[in-house]
């Protein structure tokens, strides 16, 4: 039989390549989380004579999306070291995006010039919503972390024995 070798060697050329793609998608993160940095900063500039508070608003905005970015060339990183995909960073992404819509939100509403009861309503809907997911994520970090202390055989009952 002299398929064992063949295969053996497609997989091996497909692992080189799935490497190869979530090296280049994390340094496609890295880069756009840069150009992301520099025209937030450019923009902040441009921007600060119309008032500090907006152009401070949408700086943070913009910074939470490169600390995202950031966050998931890291996790790009701790893959190719360990071949394991945690569950934590994304967790932790989910918080910072659920709080940047937040800010955006609460940006928006508050340099509204048209704001009806209606849209206040919305509004508070929205951040309730919000801060509900990151009290969940929050809570799903802290679990996910209690089982990893745990150990496997901790989390499933056994008594080691």
């Amino acid at each position: 039989m002299d398929n064992g070798p063949r295969q053996n060697l497609w997989i091996r050329w497909m692992e080189t390549l799935d490497g190869l793609g979530y090296i280049t998608a994390g340094f496609s993160f890295l880069v756009l989380g840069m150009v992301v940095f520099a025209h937030a900063w450019f923009a902040f500039l441009t921007t600060l004579a119309s008032g500090v508070l907006p152009a401070a608003l949408t700086l943070i905005h913009d910074l939470l999306l490169v600390v995202i970015l950031l966050e998931l060339f890291r996790t790009i990183i701790n893959f190719l070291k360990t071949h394991v995909i945690t569950l934590e960073p994304f967790l932790y992404i989910c918080i910072i995006a659920s709080t940047r819509r937040i800010l955006t939100t609460g940006a928006e509403t508050a340099y509204s010039e048209n704001l009806t009861t209606e849209v206040f309503h919305r509004y508070l809907l929205d951040v309730s919503v919000n801060v509900l997911v990151i009290v969940a994520l929050v809570f799903a970090v802290f679990m996910a972390r209690k089982v990893t202390k745990a150990g496997p055989t901790s989390a499933r009952g056994d008594s080691g024995v």
